[in-house]
C-alpha cells in the first residue's frame, strides 16, 4: 500500500508503502518528511510536526495483483494565533480630531483571520472622518504564518472619557470559527471648557461675621483649567488666582454679589454671598449703683440682618418681660443679662451684661412684745439698707452692749436682730444699724418685767400686706355701695312723702274754690 501527495502541477510523490506479506515499512527519500512519517500496520499514515506546507492532496493507493485502486483526502492545517494586543497607544485623544488611537496585531495565524474593533462592547463601524479602520495582512515566508495588523483612526467626544477600546481577531480551527480579544485600553480624552461653575465652601445657607469661607471656580473641561479670574464686590479688576480664592473672619460688608471667570473672562458664573450680623447695645452696662427709689431706665437695642429673638435673664432665671425700674428697690438688685440670637444661623449669639447694685441708708423700725412665759420680753429692730448695715445694742439701765444678738437672713436688703431680756426695772434699748452711707439709731422703751404694756406688733411680709390691703379695699367698695343704696332710699322715700302732701293741698284748694262759688251764687239771688 503506497502512500504519496501531489505536488500544485499534479504529479505524484511517493512518500511511503508497506507490504502485506512482508509487513516491513519503506519510506522514500523526501526531504520535507525525514523523520515525520510513520505508517502503521493498518495502513494509517501520520506525520509528526504538521507544517502548513504539509497542508496538500495526500493519496492512498492499494496494488493487487488484478487492480490498482486509490483514495485521495485533503489535509488541512490550523494555527491559532496569538492574543491581540493594541500597541502604539495614542497618549491622549483630543476632541474634534480625527488621530491615530492604536493598532491592534494578532501574530502567527494560519489561516489568515480578521480584525474587529469595540467600543464598551459595542462593534466601531467605519464613518467617513469619524472612524478610519485600516487591515493588513502580512504572512511570513519562512513559516507560512499571518500576521493580521489593524490600525484605528479615532475622533473622539467628551463621552469618550474613561471609554474602553478593545479589538478581537477572528480565527478558523478545525472545530470551526473562533475569537480572541485583546485587553481594554483606556485614553485620557481631552475636551475645552464650556461652562464654568462658582460654588462657596463650605456649603451653608447662612454664614455669619467671623467666618472663614472659600470660594471654588471649577470649569468642565479636560484637563480642568488651573486659574481663574475672581471679581469681588467692591474690586474693579478681577483677582487672578487658583480655583480657589479664601476669605477669613468676614464682615457684613462682604455681603455682594462674587463671580468667576477664566483667565480670558469668557464663560463667567456668579452667586450671592450674604454675611449675617448681630448687634446689641444695652444701656446703661456693666457695673452700675443707684440709690433706693430712684428711676432707672434699661433699653436693649438689637441690630441684625434678620429677625432676631431677644430674652432677659437675671440670676440665672429667664424672666418673662423686660426690666423697667420706675422706683428701684433692693430686690431689684441683680445681674441682668440680655440675650438674642439670630434665627436660623447657628452660632451668631450676642449677650451684655448689667450687674445692678441698689444702695440705700439704713432704716431701723423696733417691735416688742412679752413671751408666752410671761418671764421675757423679746425686742427685734428690723432693718433695710445696702450695703448691710451692721447693729449693735445698748442698753441704758447699765451701760452695757449687747452683745448676744439673732439675726434672720439678710434677703432684698432687709434683715431683723433680735435679743431676749427679763428687765427688773423700766430700761432703753437702743439698736444703731450702720453702713457705709450713714449710721441711723433708735430707741425704745421698755417697762419692767411685772408691768404690762403695749406690744408692738411685728412687720409682716409683703404679701400678707397686699393681701390685707386687697381685703380692706373690698370691705371698702362693699360698704361705699351700701352708703349709696342707703342714700337713695331715704331720698325716694322723702320724694314719695313730699308727693303726698303736696296733693293734699291741692285738694284742699280746689274744695275752697267751689264753696266760694256756691256763696255767690246765694248772694246774688238774695238781692235780686
Amino acid at each position: 500500500c503506497p502512500c504519496n501527495f501531489e505536488m500544485p502541477n499534479g504529479s505524484p510523490v511517493f512518500i511511503a508503502f508497506r507490504s502485506s506479506t512482508k509487513k516491513n515499512v519503506q519510506y522514500d527519500d523526501v526531504p520535507d518528511y525525514k523523520d515525520r512519517l510513520s505508517l502503521s500496520e493498518n495502513y494509517t499514515l501520520s506525520i509528526k510536526n504538521a507544517r502548513i506546507s504539509d497542508e496538500k492532496r495526500f493519496v492512498c493507493m492499494l496494488v493487487t495483483e488484478d487492480d490498482v485502486s486509490e483514495e485521495p483526502t485533503i489535509v488541512r492545517v490550523f494555527k491559532q494565533p496569538s492574543q491581540p494586543e493594541i500597541l502604539h497607544q495614542a497618549n491622549l485623544l483630543e476632541t474634534e480630531k480625527l488621530q491615530m488611537l492604536g493598532e491592534c496585531v494578532s501574530r502567527d495565524s494560519y489561516p489568515e483571520g480578521n480584525v474587529t474593533w469595540y467600543k464598551n462592547g459595542r462593534v466601531l463601524h467605519p464613518v467617513d472622518d469619524v472612524v478610519v479602520i485600516n487591515l493588513q495582512k502580512i504572512v511570513d515566508r519562512t513559516t507560512g504564518l499571518f500576521t493580521m495588523t489593524s490600525s484605528l483612526q479615532y475622533m473622539p467626544t467628551k463621552e469618550d472619557l474613561n471609554a474602553k477600546f478593545s479589538c478581537i481577531v477572528t480565527y478558523f480551527g478545525p472545530s470551526g470559527q473562533k475569537t480572541m480579544q485583546s485587553e481594554p485600553v483606556v485614553f485620557d480624552v481631552h475636551y475645552p471648557t464650556e461652562k464654568v461653575t462658582i460654588q462657596v465652601l463650605p456649603q451653608s445657607s447662612t454664614i455669619k461675621e467671623g467666618d472663614n469661607i472659600t470660594l471654588k471656580c471649577s470649569g468642565n473641561g479636560n484637563p480642568p483649567p488651573q486659574e481663574f479670574l475672581f471679581y469681588i464686590p467692591g474690586e474693579t479688576e478681577g483677582i487672578r488666582s487658583s480655583d480657589t480664592y479664601v476669605m477669613t473672619d468676614v464682615r457684613r460688608n462682604a455681603t455682594g454679589e462674587y463671580k468667576c471667570s477664566l483667565t480670558d473672562k469668557s464663560m463667567m458664573d456668579s452667586t450671592t454671598i450674604t454675611v449675617h450680623y448681630l448687634d446689641l447695645q444695652l444701656t446703661p452696662s456693666g457695673e452700675v449703683t443707684k440709690q433706693i427709689g430712684e428711676a432707672l431706665p434699661v433699653s436693649c437695642t438689637i441690630s441684625s440682618s434678620r429677625n432676631a429673638t431677644v430674652f432677659w435673664i437675671k440670676d440665672n432665671t429667664r424672666m418673662q418681660t423686660s426690666p423697667s425700674f420706675s422706683s428701684l428697690q433692693y430686690q431689684d438688685a441683680g445681674n441682668y443679662v440680655c440675650e438674642t440670637t439670630l434665627q436660623e444661623v447657628e452660632g451668631l449669639r450676642k449677650r451684655q451684661t448689667l450687674k445692678l447694685i441698689v444702695e440705700g441708708k439704713p432704716q431701723i423700725k423696733m417691735t416688742k412684745k412679752t413671751n408666752t412665759n410671761k418671764m421675757s420680753k423679746t425686742i427685734i429692730c428690723h432693718v433695710e439698707g445696702f450695703p448691710k448695715p451692721a447693729v449693735q445694742w445698748t442698753v441704758t439701765g447699765s451701760g452695757s452692749i449687747v452683745n448676744k444678738t439673732e439675726e434672720t437672713k439678710y434677703v432684698n436688703g432687709k434683715f431683723s436682730s433680735k435679743i431676749v431680756i427679763a428687765p427688773e426695772e423700766n430700761v432703753t434699748l437702743t439698736c444703731i444699724a450702720e453702713n457705709e452711707l450713714e449710721r441711723t439709731v433708735t430707741s425704745m422703751n421698755v417697762s419692767a418685767i411685772n408691768i404690762p404694756e403695749y406690744d408692738e406688733p411685728e412687720d409682716r411680709d409683703d404679701n400678707s400686706e397686699k393681701v390685707n390691703d386687697q381685703a380692706k379695699l373690698i370691705v371698702g367698695i362693699v360698704v361705699g355701695l351700701l352708703l349709696v343704696a342707703l342714700i337713695a332710699g331715704v331720698v325716694y322715700w322723702l320724694y314719695v312723702k313730699k308727693s303726698k302732701t303736696a296733693s293734699k293741698h291741692v285738694d284742699k284748694d280746689l274744695g275752697n274754690i267751689e264753696e266760694n262759688k256756691k256763696l255767690e251764687e246765694n248772694n246774688h239771688k238774695s238781692e235780686t
